[in-house]
């Protein structure tokens, strides 16, 4: 005769603490709380962080999950800011502000050697060619960019830098943008063009391994397109699920992370991985953002922080994969 557990499997432990070292699957009542808990792996989720010392959108990001750094950007007014604020790990602290407010800057590096590079000014200065650098503490002037844009995208270190795609120069032209720039440290080179002209963006890498995703381009309008850079030369990588721009990047080629952003019809909360050659879906957003920034180094661990809803927002998340936590369990 078969075993009573292979018929009706094992009785729940009842305990009056939640065990110290579970395992996964691993469930339980605990008979304090009266709470039934499992401890389970919810694979990639985002997890609320400190809130940002204020609400803004457009703004630019570098560093990681535990360091990571935010600037510029714009408020409630229509004046682009220079603010700097610090996160590390739970809340933010303001640090050095930029010599010029701007927004829509390509943003890159670590909290302690960042690049902010391009942007706006104010609605009437558009196509800023400015470089500035942060040292931790406060921001200095780096080398002009030699095609001054906005709403570019950036990746790479302080001495190794990308700034790839845009909104710009040349005067007049008011148009999408190719142009990929490299930096150094102290001045841009031109470094090989995208395949297709694109602006709001999202990007992330480094200066011979960089990732384009998304955008847009009037014709045909938001893409999905995918685009991995050699150090000399872009290709075209495998497709997001649906177009989408202004979102977030994170991660490096092969294991990256896509965030937010603004799809043809709606703000969308979707999160995307991509593995050097797919985008797979993975946990959304708790809120739908675009205009948002952050950073991350893999496709498994992430920040975002700000952006529009369409109203402002301060909040920041944090992504984790696998998630593994202690959950209570319900019926609903």
């Amino acid at each position: 005769m078969a075993a009573y557990k292979t018929l009706k499997g094992q009785s729940i432990r009842q305990v009056a603490s939640d065990p110290t070292n579970p395992v996964v699957g691993e469930i339980w009542y605990n008979t304090t709380t009266g709470i039934l808990k499992g401890y389970m792996n919810l694979q990639g989720a985002w997890e609320s962080g400190g809130f940002l010392p204020s609400v803004r959108r457009s703004l630019s990001g570098a560093g990681t999950k535990t360091a990571s750094l935010g600037f510029g950007g714009y408020t409630t007014t229509s004046t682009s800011i220079n603010t700097t604020d610090e996160y590390n790990g739970s809340s933010w602290t303001n640090g050095g502000n930029m010599s010029t407010g701007r927004r829509n800057m390509a943003g890159f590096g670590i909290q302690t050697a960042a690049v902010g590079a391009g942007g706006i000014v104010n609605p009437s200065t558009r196509f800023s060619n400015a470089t500035e650098e942060y040292n931790g503490s406060s921001w200095t002037a780096g080398g002009n960019l030699a095609n001054g844009r906005d709403i570019l995208a950036g990746a790479g270190t302080l001495t190794a830098g990308l700034a790839f795609g845009g909104y710009g120069e040349p005067p007049g032209s008011g148009e999408d943008k190719a142009f990929t720039e490299e930096y150094d440290g102290s001045s841009w080179t031109a470094g090989g063009a995208l395949n297709t002209a694109v602006r709001s963006n999202g990007g992330t890498g480094t200066q011979t391994a960089g990732l384009s995703f998304g955008g847009d381009n009037p014709s045909p309008g938001v893409q999905t397109q995918t685009e991995e850079y050699n150090g000399s030369s872009w290709t075209l990588g495998g497709n997001l699920p649906f177009g989408k721009e202004a979102s977030n990047g994170g991660g490096i080629q092969t294991s990256a992370l896509s965030s937010g952003g603004l799809t043809s019809t709606a703000v969308t909360s979707g999160t995307e991985q991509y593995d050097g050659s797919s985008w797979t879906a993975t946990g959304n957003l708790a809120i739908a953002r675009w205009g948002l920034s952050g950073d991350g180094a893999s496709k498994t661990t992430g920040i975002v922080f700000g952006g529009a809803q369409p109203s402002l927002t301060a909040s920041t998340e944090e992504f984790t994969d696998p998630l593994i936590i202690t959950q209570s369990i319900t019926t609903s």
